[in-house]
């Protein structure tokens, strides 16, 4: 009984009989079969190109190849088979009718009908398998085989392979347009695996760019170690990867990430960069790829279950920062395009390690200049009096804020003998860690002169001399230096470029005009020295730029005229008192405003 397709005919059967023409038959081309039989060619050829032309899609490829096959030839077994470029074998890409699942097939060249098909590029029609010794059984009930090879541009392609279950069921006839129908598929089976391929390029290449995105974002590095392992799983279908680092002395190759059989390992190995396959791809700077490693006397045995290993430096700026290490259990696994892809990634997987690495020694050092500030801050307040002095004549107060951390304010209350102290009031050039360093330099060397107890215009001009001895850069310190005297309740004031101190006398203000040169910028600067007699009830405010200069949202200043208006509405309160309600009022006024300067009040109120 004659055989049928399973599937539907796509075309209609073509009529008439394939019998070649012999051409050396006098007026054989005039033969009316011959001209049906080309006729029919030519019919079958334009359907197959036109159903050809219409996908790039191997699978649709292959399956309408069948069809039209299918249309000329009834067939019930049916294969086509292409050729690994990598292995040289031949394996099952599509086929209808075999009892076995011989997908997973590998024929090598020159083994049975197909493999000799393809190495000798030549059709093969078998009307009696059992007959021929090239023939491998695979199905026990064939009798019949025909096989013709899949060349594009010279390059073989693969097989196309049709099998009978009936002896002497494949005729010549089938044979010629089995190879006419095999070079138009050959050529379609090329063009949609090269558009695969390009396909598989884009989509390699926005997921490159997808995962370059997301690891520039990642800036912990055990996180992103994490994260490489999981975005490296689109691209590569690996069943062990480790991610390992080289130590600061490049000699040892540390493992930071692990990852066997679908869950994160703890990571225990290290390998000196003169042993096993990692540390071949250090030593050659160069990428490793090992279809066996059994095979390989450089492969130190970690996991028993691996074949194949692929290793890929990490370069950044011209040296080696580590490795990504990828392993397979089966043999031959990762071929060039893994190869082209890792190599792509690499680049932006070092670089984010790196990024991560520097992220985590700055914050590391910020820690620690953390710690250093805080400590700074404590030896700061312990060279500011906490507290300040009380006299007979006399209830005075201290407030102090620094901007950041530490500040660049100053500010001491000096003994000038029995009934006299000096109030000092600094501010120095700058913020934070260089401006307390210099305020503690300037506050050794005045509380230095202190002990010869200059007057307050001697003093300054006598610390000015001395900090240009040890002049620094843009450095310079404004100061306000006041001598009470508790028994005459009288203040010799002297200024170096410092804000003016506020005096209030029966709800009245007014401001000690004194001025002067700031401390260090000027060599041989003599100062003026104001007296000021002061009466029981007088309050007296001394305040660092940072009070007049706090802004509010509106970007409005805080102003001398806002804090005399205060000073002189606290009637018979407190030095403490008087010097709280200043802060607290600024700080009203600042709102959600960040503190910029640091902050100092001194108050003297006249008991």
């Amino acid at each position: 009984m004659p055989e049928t397709s399973p599937s539907p005919r796509a075309e209609p059967e073509l009529e008439g009989d394939y019998r070649p023409a012999d051409p050396a038959t006098p007026g054989a081309h005039l033969d009316p079969a011959n001209i049906r039989v080309e006729a029919a060619d030519v019919a079958y050829l334009m359907r197959l190109t036109d159903a050809l032309n219409t996908t790039l899609d191997l699978e649709t490829l292959l399956r309408r190849t069948s069809e039209l096959v299918a249309a000329v030839i009834p067939y019930r077994i049916f294969a086509i088979l292409l050729v690994n470029d990598r292995t040289h074998e031949m394996r099952v890409r599509f086929q209808i009718g075999h009892i076995t699942q011989i997908e997973r097939l590998h024929i090598p060249m020159g083994k049975g009908v197909v493999g000799q098909v393809a190495l000798t590029r030549q059709p093969v029609l078998l009307n009696d398998v059992s007959a021929s010794e090239m023939y491998v059984e695979v199905n026990p009930e064939v009798r019949s085989e025909l096989a013709v090879p899949l060349i594009a541009k010279n390059r073989l392609i693969g097989v196309m392979d049709i099998e009978s279950e009936q002896a002497d069921y494949f005729r010549p006839e089938h044979l010629r347009l089995l190879t006419l129908t095999a070079s138009r598929i050959a050529q379609a089976i090329e063009n949609a695996r090269l558009y695969a391929r390009v396909s598989r390029q884009a989509q390699t290449l926005t997921v490159l760019n997808e995962i370059a995105a997301e690891l520039t974002s990642i800036l912990d590095l055990d996180p992103l170690l994490e994260r490489i392992g999981q975005l490296l799983r689109r691209l590569i279908d690996y069943q062990m990867f480790s991610i390992m680092l080289l130590d600061e002395k490049g000699e040892t190759l540390i493992t930071r990430y692990v990852w066997r059989f679908g869950s994160a390992q703890t990571p225990l190995r290290s390998l000196p960069i003169t042993s096993g396959l990692v540390g071949a791809a250090v030593r050659e700077w160069r990428l490793v790829n090992v279809p066996d490693v059994r095979n390989d006397a450089r492969y130190v045995a970690m996991n028993p279950e691996t074949r194949s290993e692929l290793v890929v430096p990490l370069f950044h700026k011209g040296r080696i920062i580590g490795v990504l290490d990828l392993e397979h259990t089966r043999a031959d696994f990762f071929n060039k395009e893994h190869e082209r892809v890792l190599t792509t990634l690499a680049a932006q997987v070092a670089i984010a390690i790196e990024n991560a690495q520097l992220y985590q020694a700055v914050r590391t050092q910020e820690a620690q200049l953390e710690r250093d500030i805080s400590m700074a801050r404590e030896v700061q307040l312990r060279l500011l009096p906490s507290v300040a002095p009380t006299w007979t004549n006399a209830d005075m107060a201290v407030r102090f804020l620094p901007a950041r951390t530490i500040g660049g304010d100053l500010y001491d209350f000096v003994e000038y003998g029995p009934g006299r102290m000096a109030i000092v009031l600094g501010d120095v050039s700058g913020k934070a860690a260089p401006a307390a360093l210099f305020a503690a330099l300037v506050s050794g060397i005045m509380r230095s002169a202190a002990q010869q107890r200059l007057e307050p215009a001697r003093m300054l001009a006598t610390l000015n001399d001395t900090i240009q001895e040890r002049k620094l850069e843009s450095q310079y310190v404004t100061m306000l230096f006041a001598l009470w005297n508790d028994d005459s309740r009288t203040l010799q004031v002297a200024n170096s470029g410092a804000v003016q101190p506020i005096l209030c006398r029966h709800g009245q203000s007014s401001t000690v005009r004194a001025e002067g040169f700031p401390l260090g910028l000027f060599p041989n600067a003599s100062y003026d020295e104001l007296n000021v007699a002061t009466e029981p009830g007088d309050a007296i405010v001394f305040f660092s730029d940072g009070i007049l200069d706090a802004e509010n949202e509106q970007r409005e200043m805080y102003g001398p005229e806002r804090l005399a208006e205060l000073l002189c509405s606290r009637g018979e309160q407190s030095a403490q008192e008087i010097a709280d309600a200043i802060l607290n009022d600024v700080s009203r006024f600042q709102g959600e405003q960040e503190r910029f300067d640091d902050e100092t009040v001194i108050v003297l109120r006249v008991r």
